[in-house]
């Protein structure tokens, strides 16, 4: 019988990520209304500044939701709000204020939907929690944006209840909350380098330590249910994985000369792989046939991860500038995620 690769608490975190993503989308069509709404050259230049981070953690909440392995849609009530909200922000009945007031809200739900997704990884698996880590700089930017815009609510309300300008003025008013924001959370995030895109070396030694996670996980439980949900997100990550490589990187070493034999060599540790990730579907997780398959399969993927990272990644480095590199990464990403969705329909 083969074993079912599902698991109905990483299905309901992979509609979380879903939901995030969706509101990062929304908020993004927000902050462009208001962009085109607003006057104040100062809240203008605030506004362009959230959208460039809300579009680069767009693109990180993409690769999140890549390695974490689980494709869902977002929920039903989740996508009509987005488009109640879209049809209200066209409104000519709410003020600027109460505009911004829509968005501040949203800021505010878009860092809870992350964070959950942060504390729910942390109870289920080790391995979400890597896949997942990324996260936690967007959850983080969100909340920073959201101190900002009280202090533009600040303002726009005092100018429409009382047509002047409060004590204090919006640019004062803005750095004294980024200032606030950046001294609670900037401890807590690790800021990038400006750019959502990873090289392929990077990508491919993050999908190694998540899988080094996941055979962790499954020699440390003696629960057979927790062992098939493990090798289900193991079956999934080294199937799309592996494949992404032959169709990605491993055709580009194989165009030098002194890298075809090594790469041969690569094909043919993934086949054998393969073979065994099969074979592993037919086994009960509570049987010993299992156990030493896991061992057999994890032997064959610590070789074959020392030859990819020793080697092969290491010639790929030098032969590539960084541009073409997180080209590459992104060809990779791209690959893995349409093969994901592949083995979601079948």
């Amino acid at each position: 019988m083969v074993m079912t690769l599902d698991d109905a608490k990483r299905s309901a975190i992979a509609v979380q990520l879903a939901d995030v993503k969706a509101l990062q989308k929304l908020a993004i069509a927000l902050e462009q209304k208001l962009l085109t709404a607003a006057n104040d050259e100062n809240i203008r230049e605030r506004l362009g500044e959230f959208i460039k981070t809300d579009q680069k953690n767009m693109e990180v909440l993409e690769n999140v939701i890549i390695s974490y392995g689980i494709k869902a849609e977002p929920k039903a009530s989740l996508v009509k709000l987005a488009d109640e909200t879209q049809k209200m922000m066209d409104s000519s009945e709410l003020t600027l204020h109460e505009k911004f007031s829509q968005l501040e809200l949203l800021k505010h739900k878009q860092f809870m939907a992350g964070y959950l997704v942060h504390k729910a990884g942390q109870v289920v698996g080790a391995d979400i929690e890597n896949a997942v880590a990324p996260l936690n700089t967007v959850n983080f930017e969100n909340r920073a944006h959201q101190e900002q815009l009280k202090a533009i609510l600040e303002v726009l309300g005092v100018r429409e209840l009382t047509g002047q300008e409060p004590d204090q003025g919006l640019f004062a008013r803005l750095m004294d909350t980024a200032a606030a924001a950046t001294g609670v959370i900037g401890s807590l995030i690790t800021q990038g380098k400006g750019s959502a895109s990873f090289s392929v070396n990077d990508i491919v030694r993050a999908d190694h330590r998540k899988i080094e996670t996941l055979f962790k996980e499954i020699e440390e439980t003696d629960s057979p249910q927790k062992r098939q949900e493990f090798f289900g997100q193991l079956y999934k990550d080294l199937s799309a994985h592996a494949e992404a490589e032959e169709q990605t990187w491993y055709p580009v070493l194989r165009s030098y000369d002194d890298t075809v034999s090594s790469v041969e060599q690569a094909y043919e540790e993934q086949a054998e792989a393969k073979v065994l990730l099969a074979e592993l579907r037919t086994l009960s997780p509570s049987s010993p046939a299992f156990m030493t398959r896991i061992q057999q399969l994890k032997t064959a993927i610590e070789e074959h991860v020392r030859h990819e990272e020793n080697e092969l990644l290491v010639k790929l480095s030098s032969s590539l500038d960084m541009a073409q590199q997180e080209q590459l990464g992104k060809e990779f990403q791209m690959t893995k995620s349409r093969l994901q969705d592949t083995m979601a329909r079948n």
